[in-house]
C-alpha cells in the first residue's frame, strides 16, 4: 500500500476484515495504537487472546458463555417456560439491554437461506426440538430478524413448532418509535398495521 511500510498494509487490511471497520477507520486504529503505550497494546492482545480461548457456546442455548453454560441459563430465576428463539449471541445481548424478558433464549448460530446453501441442518434447530422435549416450555417467541432469511427462518420453525402443542409467537415488528410515517417504506407500515394493537 503506498506510504505505508509492509507490515502497516497488513494489519490494514487485517482490520478491514472485521465488522464495520472502513479502511480509514483501520487507519485511525493503527495510528492510535501506535501512539499509546506498549502496555495498553499489549493488554488488548491479552484480552482479545483470552477471550478466543476461554468463551465457547453455553451446552444449553448456544449464547456465549465462559463456563459451561451462560449466565442465563444459569439463572434460576429466570422463566425456563419461555424460550426466545433468536439468530446469533448478539441478538441475547440487545433482547437484554431492554431489561423486560424474564424468559431464557434459544440461538440458532444462522438463519436459512438457499442462496448459501444453509439448510436446517447447517443451524441448531434440533438441539431446539430437544430442548422442547426434555423442559416444560410453554412458549417459544420467535425473534429472527426481519429480512428475507430470518423470515424464512421463523416461518419454517412456526410450521414445525405448532403441532407440538405449544404457543408460537413471533415479534412485532412495526413503526420504530421517534420516527415520521413518510419516512417510513412501505412493507413496515403494512407489518404495522397488520399487528396494529388496542388502543
Amino acid at each position: 500500500m503506498k506510504g505505508y511500510s509492509d507490515w502497516m498494509g497488513a494489519l490494514i487490511e487485517a482490520l478491514v476484515k472485521l465488522p464495520g471497520i472502513g479502511r480509514r477507520s483501520a487507519e485511525r486504529i493503527i495510528f492510535y495504537f501506535l501512539k499509546t503505550r506498549k502496555e495498553e497494546v499489549r493488554h488488548l492482545a491479552q484480552l482479545l487472546i483470552a477471550a478466543k480461548e476461554n468463551i465457547h457456546f453455553c451446552k444449553i442455548c448456544n449464547n456465549f458463555a465462559s463456563d459451561e453454560i451462560c449466565e442465563v441459563c444459569a439463572n434460576s430465576g429466570r422463566d425456563k417456560g419461555i424460550i426466545c428463539v433468536v439468530e446469533d449471541p448478539k441478538d441475547v445481548v440487545a433482547v437484554e439491554k431492554t431489561g423486560s424478558y424474564s424468559g431464557t433464549y434459544h440461538v440458532l448460530l444462522g438463519s436459512l437461506s438457499a442462496l448459501d446453501g444453509i439448510g436446517p441442518q447447517e443451524i441448531e434447530i434440533q438441539k431446539l426440538l430437544d430442548r422442547i422435549k426434555c423442559e416444560n416450555v410453554r412458549e417459544i417467541i420467535l425473534a429472527t430478524n426481519p429480512n428475507t432469511e430470518g423470515e424464512t427462518t421463523a416461518l419454517y420453525l412456526s410450521h414445525l413448532l405448532k403441532p407440538l402443542n405449544i404457543n408460537v409467537t413471533r415479534i412485532a415488528r412495526g413503526v420504530p418509535v421517534g420516527s415520521n410515517l413518510e419516512f417510513i417504506d412501505q412493507a413496515t407500515i403494512i407489518r404495522a398495521l397488520e399487528g396494529r394493537v388496542p388502543a
